[in-house]
């Protein structure tokens, strides 16, 4: 009796296959956690609780994660008061912040263009992400969509009411808001960008950072530079300020 090739054979031929390639991933998330163990403690026998796992796991593999969200500020325009929509994007490993755009009307159209921008094979601020972290905001379903189809970053999909999951992109907002966006009133979308932009630049170069060992994410003076008067950078008419020692 010939055989006959089945629906059922083929959707259970699939199935092994997704199971096979869940496995495949699981393997190597244990392997690139034994490894940072290893580097970490040597081959010294310890025991570790989820917390403790979780949290090697994530560092692990921050290299490639990215996490994103949205704050809002009020600006004053022709039009009267706009609320306007800061979208953000946070290398988790560098705490690096890119700005992917600021709109007061964050629609579908908008968020797939800058989707395009951060996804850039050539200077896209997400193209080695692996997985990007999003909550469930419906502004960032046509971002979600578009990951899933044009790209191999994985969405990561938080909980509903669970800003904690988000903790340093939330911890960044924070700051932004109460160094920068509290203590100005704007007039016009362009005054909002250059004080964003004043920001972005002040936390990356001048603004010491407390979880990477009061380091800068990105020096702008010479390191090397330790003698002579101490001087003093200012953005935003002084209120941003970043003293340094200048040359002897």
């Amino acid at each position: 009796m010939p055989f006959l090739l089945q629906t059922w054979h083929i959707l259970l031929a699939a199935l092994c296959g997704m199971v096979n390639q869940r496995q495949q991933q699981i393997i190597e998330f244990q392997n690139a956690q034994i490894e940072t163990l290893l580097k970490k403690l040597g081959k010294k026998r310890l025991l570790l609780d989820d917390n403790r796992r979780r949290w090697l796991a994530v560092k692990s593999h921050s290299h490639f994660i990215f996490a994103t969200d949205f704050t809002t500020v009020e600006v004053w325009t022709r039009n009267g008061l706009v609320t306007f929509y800061v979208l953000a994007v946070m290398h988790l490993k560098t705490r690096r912040v890119h700005i992917a755009g600021i709109t007061p009307s964050p629609n579908a159209t908008w968020m797939k263009q800058v989707c395009r921008s951060l996804t850039d094979v050539e200077d896209g601020f997400l193209k080695d992400a692996s997985h990007l972290i999003v909550d469930r905001d419906t502004s960032f379903i046509a971002m979600r969509d578009f990951l899933d189809q044009n790209t191999d970053t994985e969405v990561v999909l938080l909980p509903p009411k669970s800003p904690n999951l988000n903790a340093y992109m939330k911890r960044w907002f924070r700051s932004l808001k109460s160094e920068c966006f509290d203590r100005l009133i704007f007039c016009g979308r362009k005054s909002l960008v250059n004080a964003v932009h004043e920001y972005v630049q002040h936390y990356h170069g001048e603004r010491n950072h407390q979880g990477r060992g009061n380091s800068l994410i990105a020096p702008n003076g010479d390191p090397e530079v330790v003698a002579g008067r101490i001087k003093c950078r200012e953005r935003l008419g002084g209120m941003l300020k970043f003293y340094h020692p200048g040359a002897a």
